[in-house]
């Protein structure tokens, strides 16, 4: 859990080596059968099974990641991945039929998915296997190769991952480039079919800015502030369980985390108390002597999060209800609570990404609404209410990536729904059925059956017998 030193020496060759290769060996992957991708995708979810304690071990010595945590959050995530896969290529590569309007007559239409050809994964820090290995699983079923680019932040997983790529896949297919800042832009000057980048809005505009000098297609799973609702009619015993778990799994180094929460101001004071003894009573009163708890990745993002920390300390100590400590030499932040600060602290305005949550009271649903709906679109938005009348105006009033009801972040589990953001927390979407679209081009075939059509009506040189139909295709098709 060291800080990432830069003046790294990019491998120029071997990435134009590598890119080479793959794109080679594209004709083949592209008539890759439903069978021989099942078959690539079965590699991956044994290779979770065959490799399960060196990757709980790699992630602990990254940022001492608990082993449970590693099971149910990076492995069980790409076996649930790749079986729903495995289960369903075959009907999702079936080309599907579209029906055929009037004026078509005598034709007919399918979509046929094929693979956009040659991929490139820029996968983060804060879920290094699953957010390796899940976009994997959909690029295989689409029938794609792909490289990886795993985060310099976690260097023991990194390697590791790099060491399980070359395990299960030929290079020519699929395979792994480690390296920091330099090797990623080197990569970006590339020309690849897809890009799938996991990070922040920053990093996200640059790889946009360079996947558009190539006019290539990306998929972008970003960030952002992502409220919580509490209103009055919520179970607050089962809601103030839930974001605890939620908030502070991987020390709240999540992408759909909770990043602060409203909570009616008659409930306030329950939901407070509730939260606070479901933080002790799972991590203990000293967070940093629980083997439940996460560390930060690095000092420099544990320096970033204690001064976020010392900025409330500094302005309204008395509003850190819970925690505040930290220790940057050993990665440590603890679970802090924040209770109403003022709209304009870093806390407030940044995207946390780590286990600060700052908890603010409101008394009217409309004023929730008004100021979730002035910020920029988050990933995820979560509420907690048993009124239909509450629940109906966050569904229709607000916008988001995602919105779970009574649930905190398990929604990423569900390989049924579509994951991803709008806007500033993203564009295009992942998981089952929508990753592999993600990674497939979509494309419409036209055959015609008869020796004619409608439309040699109309076709040149113009009549007044061609004026005639005109005018009917007008009124009446």
């Amino acid at each position: 859990m060291e800080d990432i030193q830069t003046n790294e020496k990019v491998d120029v060759e071997r990435i134009a080596s590598l890119l080479h290769q793959q794109r080679m060996h594209k004709p083949a992957m592209l008539r890759l059968s439903a069978k021989d991708r099942i078959e690539r995708i079965k590699r991956i979810k044994k290779a979770m099974f065959d490799y399960r304690e060196e990757i709980q071990d790699a992630m602990y010595k990254d940022f001492k990641k608990p082993p449970v945590e590693v099971d149910m959050t990076e492995i069980y995530v790409i076996i649930n991945e790749a079986n729903d896969a495995i289960s369903n290529i075959k009907k999702w590569m079936r080309p599907q039929r579209v029906p055929t309007p009037i004026n078509m007559l005598g034709t007919s239409g399918k979509i046929k998915y094929e693979a956009k050809g040659n991929i490139l994964i820029i996968a983060p820090w804060n879920f290094p296997i699953n957010l390796v290995f899940g976009p994997l699983v959909s690029a295989i079923a689409a029938g794609n190769t792909a490289i990886i680019k795993p985060s310099e932040f976690t260097p023991h997983t990194s390697t590791l991952v790099e060491k399980i790529i070359d395990d299960i896949f030929n290079k020519n297919e699929v395979a792994v480039i480690n390296g920091g800042v330099e090797t990623s832009t080197e990569l970006l000057k590339k020309r690849f079919d897809h890009i799938f980048f996991t990070g922040s809005p920053k990093v996200g505009k640059i790889v946009m800015k360079a996947a558009a000098a190539h006019l290539t297609s990306v998929t972008l799973e970003l960030g952002g502030k992502s409220p919580t609702i509490i209103d009055k009619s919520a179970n607050i015993k089962q809601a103030a369980k839930k974001i605890t778990v939620g908030k502070f799994i991987n020390s709240g180094q999540v992408c759909i985390s909770h990043d602060y929460i409203f909570v009616h101001r008659s409930k306030s004071e329950v939901f407070v108390k509730a939260f606070k003894e479901n933080i002790t009573s799972i991590y203990g009163k000293d967070a940093s002597t629980s083997d439940s708890y996460t560390r930060i990745v690095n000092r420099g993002n544990a320096k970033r999060l204690a001064s976020l920390i010392d900025e409330v300390k500094e302005k309204a100590g008395d509003k850190i209800t819970y925690g505040g400590d930290y220790d940057i030499e050993n990665c440590y932040v603890s679970p802090t609570v924040i209770l109403n600060p003022d709209n304009d602290l870093r806390v407030m305005q940044e995207e946390i990404f780590g286990p600060i949550i700052p908890i603010i009271e409101y008394d009217d649903i409309d004023e929730v609404i008004s100021y979730i709906n002035k910020g920029e679109i988050p990933l995820a938005m979560y509420l907690f209410s048993n009124s239909s009348t509450t629940i109906q105006k966050i569904r229709d009033y607000t916008n988001s990536g995602s919105l779970n009801i009574n649930e905190t972040i398990i929604h990423f589990n569900n390989s049924k729904l579509p994951f991803g953001g709008n806007s500033n927390s993203g564009m295009g979407k992942a998981h089952g059925y929508f990753g592999f679209k993600a990674f497939s081009h979509e494309k419409g075939i036209l055959q015609q059956h008869l020796p004619f059509s409608a439309i040699d009506l109309v076709m040149p040189p113009y009549t007044k017998a061609s004026k005639f139909w005109a005018d009917i295709f007008l009124k009446y098709f």
